[in-house]
Parts: C-alpha cells; sequence; structure tokens
C-alpha cells in the first residue's frame, strides 16, 4: 500500500515535467493557426469594409462600419452566376471522373501481377514531380488539335491528368489493405468480379476516395493557370477564378470586389470540407497506416 501511495507523487511529479513541453507544442499550434487563418480573415474583413477604409493608408484589423457594396457589385455582374456554374460543372466532373478511373487503376496494380508494374508505379510518381507550368504550353497545342480550347473540356481533361497520380498511389493503400481472404470468400459465396468491386471493395475504399476527392476539388476548383490559357476568346465558358479579373484593373483595382468575389469562392470549398471532413480524416489516417 505505501508503495502506491508513493508512486503516485511521482507519476504526478512526471506529468507536471512533461506540462511544460506540452504547452509549448499547443501556444505553437495556435501561434501557427492564426497565422494560416489571418489571410482569410483579412479577405472577410476586407470584403466588408467600405471603399475609403480598404484604400486608407492606416489599414487597422477591424471595421466599425460594415457594408455588402462589395458584394453587391460582385453580384451585380452578369456573368457570375454563368462562372460559378461553369467551376461547379469543372469541379465536380473531375471530382467523379477521377475518383472512378483511380479506383479501377488502384484495384488493377494492387490485385493483378502484370509486367512494368513497378515501373508504372513509379511514373505515377515521377509525374507528380513535373510542374504544372512547365507542361502548360504543350497542354494547349493538346487541346488545340483536340479541338477543345475555349470549352470545358480544356480545363476538366488536364485536371483529371494531373489529379489521378496522387489518387492512384493513395488508393493502392487502400486496396491493399483489404484481405485476398475476403475476395476469395466472395468468389466461393458465387459474387463475380464486377459486384466484389463495387459491393464489397468499393465502400471499404470509400474514406480514401473522399480524401482524394478532397484535393482534386481544390485544384479544379481554383484553377486560373489553365483557365487563362484554354479559354481565350469565349468568356462564357470562364470559371471563377476568372471572375476576379473583372474587379482588377492595372489602373483602378476594385480590391472590395476582388475580396468579395474571393469570398464566394471560398464558400463552396467550406461547405465540401464540412460535408466529408469525417470520411477525410479517416481517409487520411487509413493512408498513414499504409
Amino acid at each position: 500500500m505505501s508503495s502506491l501511495s508513493s508512486d503516485r507523487p511521482r507519476a504526478h511529479a512526471r506529468r507536471f515535467v512533461r506540462r511544460p513541453w506540452r504547452l509549448a507544442a499547443e501556444a505553437s499550434a495556435l501561434v501557427i493557426a492564426v497565422v494560416v487563418a489571418f489571410p482569410l480573415y483579412w479577405m472577410v474583413l476586407s470584403a466588408f469594409r467600405p471603399v475609403g477604409e480598404i484604400e486608407s493608408a492606416e489599414p487597422r484589423p477591424w471595421t466599425l462600419s460594415p457594408t455588402l457594396d462589395s458584394f453587391r457589385r460582385v453580384f451585380e455582374q452578369q456573368e457570375f452566376g454563368r462562372y460559378f456554374l461553369n467551376s461547379l460543372v469543372v469541379a465536380g466532373a473531375v471530382v467523379l471522373a477521377s475518383a472512378i478511373i483511380a479506383f479501377l487503376a488502384a484495384t488493377a496494380v494492387t490485385r493483378f501481377r502484370f509486367r512494368f508494374r513497378t515501373t508504372l508505379l513509379i511514373m505515377f510518381l515521377v509525374a507528380q514531380m513535373v510542374p504544372v507550368e512547365a507542361l502548360t504550353i504543350p497542354l494547349f497545342f493538346v487541346m488545340r488539335d483536340l479541338g477543345q480550347l475555349n470549352t470545358l473540356g480544356a480545363l476538366i481533361l488536364p485536371h483529371i491528368a494531373f489529379s489521378l497520380p496522387f489518387a492512384i498511389w493513395m488508393l493502392r493503400g487502400f486496396v491493399k489493405a483489404v484481405p485476398e481472404a475476403l475476395e476469395e470468400a466472395a468468389y466461393l459465396d458465387g459474387a463475380s468480379r464486377t459486384r466484389f468491386m463495387w459491393q464489397i471493395l468499393f465502400p471499404l475504399v470509400f474514406p480514401g476516395l473522399v480524401a482524394t476527392s478532397v484535393f482534386s476539388f481544390i485544384s479544379a476548383w481554383n484553377d486560373f493557370l489553365f483557365a487563362k490559357s484554354f479559354i481565350i476568346s469565349d468568356t462564357s465558358q470562364s470559371t471563377l477564378p476568372m471572375a476576379l479579373l473583372v474587379f482588377y484593373k492595372p489602373d483602378d483595382p476594385d480590391w472590395g470586389g476582388v475580396m468579395a468575389a474571393s469570398t464566394v469562392m471560398t464558400i463552396p470549398v467550406l461547405i465540401f470540407f464540412v460535408l466529408v471532413q469525417r470520411r477525410l480524416v479517416s481517409g487520411l489516417g487509413g493512408a498513414v497506416k499504409d
């Protein structure tokens, strides 16, 4: 009994020794979170500021007279709704197509044995190392030869191609984690390979699909380089990042309009994160375990 009572102060002392390090870690995390969130806060604040405060030589991190004038100018733009719809179409198509193709490809490279399989996986990693800027001009000529310039297809196809290597490599770990005994049991019960893939394997790797879809969605939604390069003359095919150029004029930029449009652009991303956050955490956790 005396030994137990003597161990308690020691354990309490050990917790007390570790506590400063824990407090330091929590303080560091809080500082990092503030630094990361401050640009977002400044963007939203500037969207609600009146023009006089935005152009003031002494900016303040608050406003006493918020206004919706900047948002009103954004929604009064006739093409803004079309830009918003185009962005939804591009991001939705990229997420769905890349998820389905990545699932099938990850299943193939994990479950089947064929020549150059390892080489193919290495090529997926190498593809991730190539800068997007270095491929923009070659892709421009490819889209021109395919007749896709000034169409949403010119934005959808490149984003699918760029999102697939990461998605396939990440989903490979989820498919590999599914025991082969489960597949054999499904075959013994009379399930075909197609039924096993879509009714058994697909639900098991769905958290990984959600995790990869988040990166695909953000990449397609925030794209400016491809939209600027491939949508040349038909502005009806432009996306939301291009709408920012309406408010940015070299001689007289409308910073309130830019910030308000950026805030509107951020809302769908936040909604998407809220909808998939639980599966996103489990998906990233599964990737780390692999």
